[in-house]
């Protein structure tokens, strides 16, 4: 009751703020405003690799949660008995801390007949009301490489030998400033992972680095997807949800080390060929947090869910342009529904809007749904019909 309390003592400060400091928030795009086109739609290939991914950070919360946890080979109470991921071997599952700073997640393989893979989950925080709360964390200096690796320790064995990472090498990141609790997060968890990682790559090194994060996890995954980049590999990264991490030099720096900086007359090349991809959702707030007003932004690669429940199809999710499109998240922070509430201050969204990213993600969470009530999608395409239906 008491967390309740405070949670709404804190959307009635912002919304106080906003009103007396007159910071009205107005969804601007640097590219294009536009209606869009059918080149703005994503491809059913695409689709179905979203609708894959969600489950695939869906399992991510089962780490850590008491008798709910995920184990080997590779079992939980999510959707690791799923048909698609019978390929599946868990390598290690990391649990840092209780805290905000702390990170979630685990590390898996996906092993032929499947798509060669080797994946990092990134799990979202438990605590919605803390969330809200440390997203207003003063920002600090952003360092590309902070230089502290070591094996450190994880919650779980590997299967693997431990192994030092490649060195980083990263261009400097002028005047970028990072969230101090996503910047500590990443820093908690790297220590923890990047061994068995080392060591996946090292064994499996035809396979795909994939990387994927929910919320916090989001966030904590644009992190790590920098420092792989730093050290030679060439991650693939999704995030649903994720906030905005750094400012606007920071995001700059994101979209060149991920080669996405703005599309100019490419436009019509195959949009789907980049290696990150930012979901975001129509009425959640999280994408919006932490305020402009206190120097935060959004990179680019935006795909934007429009349609505000689920079940959706791939005609309700499109490409955006820029870094804040106004077609896109940006655009859906006005006052409507008569509430006179800004998308970015309806926390209650938390519980609906954050976790419907193709199914209500947070099973082994508290709330979370019984699993017969996801939907169940059709079968993905093959490959020969997946390339028949790409749109460029």
């Amino acid at each position: 009751m008491a967390s309740a309390f405070g949670l709404l003592n804190y959307v009635l400060f912002l919304v106080f703020v906003r009103s007396v400091l007159g910071l009205a928030h107005q969804a601007q795009s640097p590219l294009v405003q536009d209606a869009p086109s059918n080149n703005d739609t994503i491809s059913r290939k695409l689709f179905f690799e979203l609708e894959e991914l969600a489950r695939i950070v869906d399992i991510s919360y089962c780490v850590g949660t008491t008798g709910l946890g995920i184990q080997k080979p590779f079992s939980c109470a999510s959707h690791c008995g799923d048909e698609d991921f019978k390929d599946f071997e868990l390598v290690t599952a990391w649990n840092t801390g209780p805290l905000f700073s702390d990170s979630c997640g685990y590390i898996a393989l996906s092993h032929p007949p499947s798509r060669p893979r080797i994946i990092l989950a990134f799990r979202g925080t438990y605590s919605l009301a803390n969330t809200i709360i440390d997203l207003s964390t003063i920002p600090q200096k952003y360092v590309p490489y902070p230089g502290d690796d070591d094996n450190g320790s994880t919650t779980f064995s590997s299967s693997f030998s431990q192994e030092e990472p490649p060195p980083a090498d990263p261009p400097k990141c002028a005047n970028c400033t990072v969230h101090t609790g996503f910047y500590t997060s990443w820093l908690h968890t790297r220590s923890a992972i990047l061994p068995h990682l080392t060591a996946a790559i090292s064994t499996y090194p035809s396979y795909e680095i994939i990387l994927v994060g929910h919320s916090l996890g989001g966030a904590v995954a644009a992190l790590a997807a920098l420092d792989l980049r730093a050290r030679g590999w060439n991650p693939r990264v999704t995030t649903f949800g994720e906030p905005r991490v750094g400012n606007a030099a920071l995001m700059r720096y994101i979209n060149e080390r991920f080669n996405i900086s703005s599309y100019g007359e490419g436009r019509a090349r195959a949009r789907e060929g980049v290696r990150y991809h930012r979901v975001t959702h129509k009425g959640d707030p999280v994408p919006l947090l932490p305020l402009e007003e206190w120097g935060y932004t959004m990179h680019s690669e935006e795909l934007f869910i429009s349609r505000p429940d689920l079940p959706f199809a791939e005609s309700d999710i499109r490409h955006c342009d820029g870094d804040e499109d106004g077609r896109c998240i940006a655009g859906a922070d006005t006052d409507d529904g008569g509430w006179g509430v800004p998308a970015r201050f309806k926390f209650w969204e938390l519980f609906f809007a954050h976790r419907d990213y193709f199914w209500r993600l947070g099973l082994c969470v508290p709330g979370g749904e019984a699993r017969g009530w996801y939907r169940k999608y059709a079968k993905a395409p093959d490959e020969e019909d997946a390339l028949e239906n790409r749109e460029l």
